[in-house]
């Protein structure tokens, strides 16, 4: 599975980017030009993508609240699928692995809700800061969060 994804037209011209070579002859960044990395990378921006486009489709009826929950609910979906599959190589869909990964998952994802929700609410309600801008900041702090929260805790390799 990983060296089909690895042909993938997209990932290849990920790896092919110069800065993905200079990062490979660093002996710190090296450690971040990986398949893991680079495959989470890509899964982070499409569960962007979901997010960002269910959030402002359900805002043009709907408040910032309602339109985060909505958008949130859309993208943990996604975002579990995604990385169980193409970041983690997961293949086990057993009932028991399931309840074994969506438990932390999802508390991983509620964390980082709350931190996307704080921070929307506060730049956007409070502070009347560029409120794309500011979806756009907060995912890339929750794509952070979420990564930690995935290879510590859900998808770590179990012996």
């Amino acid at each position: 599975m990983k060296d089909k994804i690895m042909n993938f037209p997209l990932i290849r011209f990920i790896i092919n980017l110069r800065i993905c070579q200079w990062a490979a002859n660093n002996p710190v960044l090296s450690r971040f030009c990986n398949y893991e990395v680079i495959s989470y990378l890509v899964c982070g921006v499409l569960t962007t993508i979901v997010s960002y486009v269910s959030y402002f489709l359900v805002r043009i009826f709907s408040g910032v609240l309602i339109s985060q929950c909505i958008s949130w609910v859309l993208a943990v979906a996604f975002a579990y699928v995604s990385n169980k599959i193409f970041v983690f190589l997961s293949d086990d869909w057993s009932v028991s692995v399931l309840k074994k990964e969506l438990v932390p998952f999802i508390s991983c994802r509620i964390f980082s809700f709350f931190v996307d929700t704080a921070f929307m609410e506060i730049t956007v309600s409070l502070l009347f800061w560029n409120e794309p801008a500011m979806k756009l900041l907060s995912n890339v702090f929750v794509l952070l969060i979420n990564y930690i929260g995935s290879k510590l805790l859900v998808f770590k390799k179990r012996s």
